[in-house]
């Protein structure tokens, strides 16, 4: 009896200790990944970071409502590393980048602050932003490439991870040709931060990203095209006067 009751004791503390081990495991693994992915988003518990929202093109100081989802998809991933966001509408970020993580939404027509910073970091992007209906509306090129957008069959955006200014703390840009592109490029990075933390070693990247036919199925369906990171930050050499005209060398006698 005694050694019966002997062996329920030592199966008991067995189970807890094994229980325990595995409870300290999951615990470790977890709060690893918790800190890499603070580390990759410039997010340590209890920061503060930005969320700069863009007006809808046409609107008045309105949000349209697949930006308004983007942002609730940033919201979660900030929550997730213990952050807390400030809300800030496009006109009114008067302030410079590094000393906090950013997150800018929307393109250059109905984001100041976007353009602003392909303005600064990202030279080698050109977007435009004609108001009348042309096939190139809404094009991005990028060095010597042009992405025109079909309408709800072929969109693209560009999703970038930059790091510059005093406090080395990251940028995040959803550059897109329609609303529904920005939250494309948004759940993309939900899903794949990891890889792309990896992948890029916690550096800076410029991916162009392809939005497949969001008229039916949404943003969900995004492919990568390239990481177009050099050409992105390159600035393209500047045109020559339109004016200069060739000089024939001077006679010699």
């Amino acid at each position: 009896m005694n050694e019966d009751v002997r062996n329920i004791v030592l199966g008991v503390l067995a189970t807890g200790i094994s229980a325990s081990l595995g409870w300290l495991g999951r615990t470790y693994r977890w709060r690893r990944r918790l800190r890499r992915k603070q580390a990759f988003f410039g997010l340590p518990g209890g920061s503060e970071c930005l969320l700069v929202v863009n007006r809808e093109s046409g609107g008045d100081n309105v949000v349209h409502r697949y930006d308004v989802f983007a942002m609730l998809e940033l919201s979660a991933l900030i929550k997730d590393c213990g952050a807390q966001a400030r809300i800030l509408p496009q006109d009114q970020t008067h302030q410079g980048f590094g000393d906090r993580t950013e997150f800018c939404v929307g393109g250059p027509y109905s984001n100041r602050r976007m353009a602003a910073h392909l303005t600064t970091l990202l030279p080698g992007v050109r977007v435009n932003v004609d108001v009348e209906p042309s096939e190139v509306r809404g094009s991005i090129t990028i060095g010597a490439e042009r992405y025109l957008m079909e309408k709800g069959r072929s969109e693209y955006v560009i999703l970038a991870r930059l790091t510059a200014g005093e406090g080395h703390r990251p940028v995040f840009l959803f550059c897109g040709q329609r609303a529904i592109t920005n939250q494309a490029a948004t759940r993309y990075l939900a899903r794949h931060h990891e890889t792309l933390a990896r992948r890029h070693r916690g550096g800076s990247f410029v991916l162009l990203l392809k939005v497949v036919n969001s008229e039916a199925y949404g943003p969900d369906v995004v492919e990568l095209v390239a990481d177009v990171t050099s050409a992105a930050r390159t600035a393209p050499p500047a045109p020559e006067p339109s004016g200069a005209t060739a000089t024939e060398p001077a006679a010699t006698t």
